[in-house]
This record gives structure tokens, sequence and C-alpha cells, in this order.
């Protein structure tokens, strides 16, 4: 709060006008930038101030610098994503909104091509994760209206969380979303395409041959297409151990069996 804020102690007029104001229009959140060019033009020179006060008297949430709420909206992952541009829900939180998982993150994860720090939105913990712009694709928009956000769809989520197991939560239950989601072949493909990480795309290959033989055809003959001479981990995390695969040059420090036995789990 700048030193130059008067707050009063009672709502004034101005400060209830900027309330109405809110109410009138349905806004829910805002810029405080974007707000100045809509409200009347009696409450411009003043908006700052007036903002603060309904801060201060709890009327409004303050999500970060210059950007609100009005106290009585609490979908994180619309204002999650409001703050940080070309972003969307990922990794982690959209395994777990997509059904795929059911360990559910104590962390907010959102991809975005904006450098971010991290921050907390109403007692959740935010993640910004940055990507170049080839990466950000593969997203789809959930929910109406103000409630509208954007989140990866299921084969960009899986293809970010096996390039950033990191953020992904457990391997193994990374290993089940992969055997029992509905993937298609074209986006796998065009995912796998843009990030250009071959290890990744024979991993996916790997598992889709295993859990998706004939369905996902097209993608285990492209994935294949990629492999290179190098060995790569099944489990990027995992230990330098286990049986070699010569036709995807991968090391199964997971076994065989054992990727069987996982997807088969119950949570």
């Amino acid at each position: 709060m700048a030193k130059s804020t008067y707050i009063s102690e009672s709502l004034n007029e101005d400060q209830i006008e900027l309330l109405k104001y809110l109410e009138d229009y349905e806004i829910l959140y805002f810029k405080l930038k974007n707000l100045g060019l809509q409200v009347p033009t009696k409450l411009t020179n003043n908006l700052n101030e007036l903002v603060e006060n309904l801060y201060q008297k709890g009327l409004l949430n303050r999500i970060e610098r210059g950007v609100y709420a009005k106290t009585n909206y609490t979908n994180v992952n619309v204002l999650a994503t409001y703050i940080s541009k070309n972003s969307a829900i990922a990794y982690w939180s959209a395994l777990h909104y997509h059904g795929l998982t059911e360990r559910f993150p104590n962390t907010l994860f959102i991809k975005t091509t904006q450098r971010k720090r991290g921050t907390e939105i109403l007692g959740t913990n935010i993640k910004f994760v940055t990507v170049k712009t080839t990466k950000n694709i593969g997203t789809i928009q959930e929910g109406y209206g103000d409630n509208s956000f954007n989140i990866t769809d299921i084969e960009m989520t899986l293809v970010d969380c096996f390039d950033q197991t990191r953020y992904a939560g457990d391997f193994a239950d990374l290993i089940k979303a992969f055997a029992t989601a509905n993937l298609t072949n074209n986006k796998l493909i065009a995912y796998t395409k843009a990030y250009n990480n071959i290890a990744v795309t024979k991993r996916l290959g790997f598992l889709a041959e295993i859990f998706h033989s004939n369905k996902l055809t097209s993608f285990i003959n492209y994935a294949k297409s990629k492999v290179n001479k190098k060995y790569s981990l099944i489990d990027a995390g995992g230990l330098q151990q286990g049986e070699f695969v010569s036709d995807w040059k991968l090391r199964l420090n997971i076994s065989y069996q054992n990727l069987l036995q996982i997807a088969q789990n119950e949570y």
C-alpha cells in the first residue's frame, strides 16, 4: 500500500459506487489498469485509492500487485491463469483434473510462456513452469464465461508429464495414466514432434505398443522412426539397471512385468 493512500474508516460514496459498478457489470476479478478504462470518469482519478480501501476493508482480495478479485470468487484455476500470459493448467494438476490420477497435488501447476515466480492464491501454492512458445500447444478451454480457463488436453498433459516428470507426481501413477487414457494418434504425433525430445518419444512409443497396440499404430510407427542409437531409461529418474530393449533403445529400470502390474493396480 502506498504511503499516501488514505484509508477511510467506513465506506464513502465513491467506494460504494465502485462496488455497485463491479456488481452491475458482474466483474468478479480485474486488473487495475484495465478497470481504469471502464469505470465512470469520476472514479478514475482516485481508483487506486478506492480499490486499496476496499481491499483493506476485506471487500476485495489482492491476487497479486494490480490484480484483485471479489471475496466471494474462489476459482483458483481461473485466477492463476489470469495472472500469467499464454498459460494453462498442466502437469500433475491437469492429470488430476482429467481423472487420470486420484492423487491430489498440493500445488497448482501452470504452464506458461511467461517467466513468473511461484505465488499463493487463496491458500493454494502456484508453480509456474516456463516453456518455449513451440511447446505452448494442446490446450482446451474448460468452464464458461468468467469461470473459463485453459488446460492442457489429455495427450498434451501426458507428453508434458513425461517431459518434466518432476512436476508429474508419482511415476507409477503416470504409467497407469498413460495405460488407461483414451488417446489419439494425431495428437501424440504432433505434440512429440513439437517437443523434439527423442527419449520421451521412445518411452511413449514403447508404452503405446504395450498398452494401446491396436489403436495407436500410427503413433507407434512414428515413434519407432525416431529411435536413435543411445539407450534411455524408461524411468529417467531411476537407477541404471534392468534389461535392454533393442527395438526401442530403452533400458527397463522398471521391468516389463512391473509395468503391466502398475497398469492393473487400483489406486
